[in-house]
């Protein structure tokens, strides 16, 4: 079992950065694919961005492709994703996720076991 918690969200203004995290507990936390979603008002839920076990492995969405940089210490038990010149289109909820499944469908929120609650980004124009 591994329960995820999220923080760093908040209120920012369109080119402005934000640092989430996401520290997990429970086991084997090295071993598992983490990614990052996110739910905006009115939207589904959509891939941001995933990081395997050994962090040297990352994929993101296009959308944030040079602007955001996922990243995980494991020996905390965290992920962390690096929001730059952000924008009003970032707005949503992000949840953390993550399984144990090395997957190459790691966009779709089917594969993942375990989620964050999630943390609110908003961002004015």
């Amino acid at each position: 079992q591994v329960q995820l918690v999220e923080s760093g969200g908040g209120l920012v203004q369109a080119g402005g950065s934000l640092r989430l995290s996401c520290v997990a507990s429970g086991r084997a936390f090295t071993t598992y694919t983490l990614s990052w979603f996110r739910q905006g008002p009115g939207k589904e839920r959509e891939f941001v961005a995933a990081i395997r076990w050994s962090g040297d492995i990352t994929y993101y969405t296009d959308s944030v492709k040079g602007r955001f940089t996922i990243s995980r210490d494991n020996a905390k038990n965290t992920m962390y994703l690096h929001m730059n010149n952000l924008k009003p289109e970032d707005t949503a909820v992000y949840c953390c996720a993550a399984t144990q499944r090395y997957s190459q469908n790691y966009r779709q929120p089917r594969e993942y076991d375990y989620w964050g609650q999630g943390t609110q980004v908003t961002v004015s124009s």
